[in-house]
């Protein structure tokens, strides 16, 4: 009978990790730090290893220690404790992730009864065609009305948010003079657009599809080359598209309160970009290429897992002035080693100055997610 190599039996040991009510197999080796152990349970929690608390037999384990000299052994059932605040994302997974909701208060497939769908008449359209604005934002319609479709190419703005729209279909293309369009807060799912239709929108200038269920924005929005504005804000996404790169207009992007892991390079590319929010992301670092932002000027990273920041971030975007970083691993002690810094400071104490002047606590020092609050 051959006998189990135990050098090989004692490689990985088998523990469970009690959270929010959800119990959370895992297999680790004996020699892993407690900070280690930690890190994996970051993405799995949304809780900053900073924020957790792992409790062994009722007595909380040390960073530094390993779990061999913990005494955890395979078998072990761990307890984590949470900091108040201390998450990315959304906040700390408590229970299998459910459909976020919109921004409405009740979305359902039924519409509510006690407000019926508002009716088109004949006045209001001969008004669309006349000032190319449709205006229909919480009108209660689940789906997209025929008479929209009539007013032609001379549309500039569609505002069709907060309804319970189940299709935007592919002749949205046929509002070629589209600028604005505004579709978020209606549930729409992956399978909801038909992206051909929006991606031949050539001279759309701001696109709304927050508060929606999107888990991925497809490669055709590359087409959007006069895209100044894009908020995808409070959808399902895990990641932003390569393509992402040939909105060179862009200016302001809005992807906070989503489950990003990672951001393409080919953010560099779009040079015109003014204000980025990210927060509430589970993104652990930026691609270098964000130091080819020069124009950047408000970057919020709030209740993200960053441990870091680009090298040359302070040093090459030279009009960076708000910089969030509230619930982060990011500390001001490091940010202060980074070449550049205290010419942000400076940017940043200019910019904020009289807030500034009417704190009455506080040293003055740079405080992370502070500009977030003034």
């Amino acid at each position: 009978m051959e006998l189990e190599d135990p050098t090989i039996a004692d490689s990985t040991i088998k523990l469970t990790v009690k959270f929010g009510g959800k119990s959370i197999p895992l297999s680790v080796s004996p020699d892993c730090t407690v900070k280690d152990l930690k890190s994996q349970l970051q993405p799995i929690t949304n809780v900053l290893p900073r924020g957790q608390k792992l409790i062994f037999k009722g007595k909380v384990l040390v960073e530094t220690s390993t779990l061999k000299q913990s005494d955890v052994g395979s078998g072990a059932k761990l307890m984590l404790m949470a900091s108040q605040g201390l998450h990315q994302g959304e906040g700390p997974i408590l229970k299998e992730a459910s459909t976020r909701p919109i921004s409405r208060t009740v979305v359902s497939d039924k519409v509510d009864q006690r407000k019926p769908s508002v009716l088109v008449d004949k006045n209001r359209t001969d008004r669309w065609k006349a000032t190319g604005v449709i205006a229909l934002a919480q009108a209660n319609f689940k789906e997209i009305p025929e008479e929209v479709w009539d007013c032609g190419s001379g549309v500039r703005v569609l505002d069709i948010s907060e309804n319970f729209i189940k299709e935007v279909p592919a002749k949205i293309s046929s509002f070629g003079s589209m600028q604005k369009l505004f579709l978020q807060g209606n549930g729409l799912s992956d399978e909801s657009i038909q992206w051909e239709g929006i991606a031949s929108l050539k001279r759309l200038m701001l696109l709304s599809i927050s508060h929606n269920n999107l888990t991925v924005l497809p490669s055709a929005m590359g087409s959007l080359t006069s895209l100044r504005q894009l908020d995808v804000t409070n959808n399902k996404l895990t990641s932003l598209p390569n393509e992402l790169g040939l909105l060179t207009q862009l200016e302001i992007l809005k992807a906070n309160n989503n489950r990003i892991t990672s951001l393409p390079e080919s953010i560099g590319n779009c040079s015109f970009l003014m204000e980025v929010d990210l927060s509430a992301n589970i993104i652990s670092e930026l691609p270098e290429t964000f130091t080819k932002l020069r124009n950047l000027k408000t970057l919020e990273l709030n209740n993200t897992g960053l441990k870091t920041l680009p090298s040359a971030l302070f040093k090459m975007c030279l009009q960076l002035s708000t910089l969030g970083l509230h619930n982060t691993e990011i500390t001001v002690e490091f940010l202060r080693q980074f070449e550049g810094y205290d010419d942000f400071d400076e940017r940043r104490r200019t910019k904020h100055q009289k807030q500034l002047d009417f704190r009455v606590v506080g040293s003055g020092q740079f405080d992370e997610g502070a500009d977030k609050s003034w």
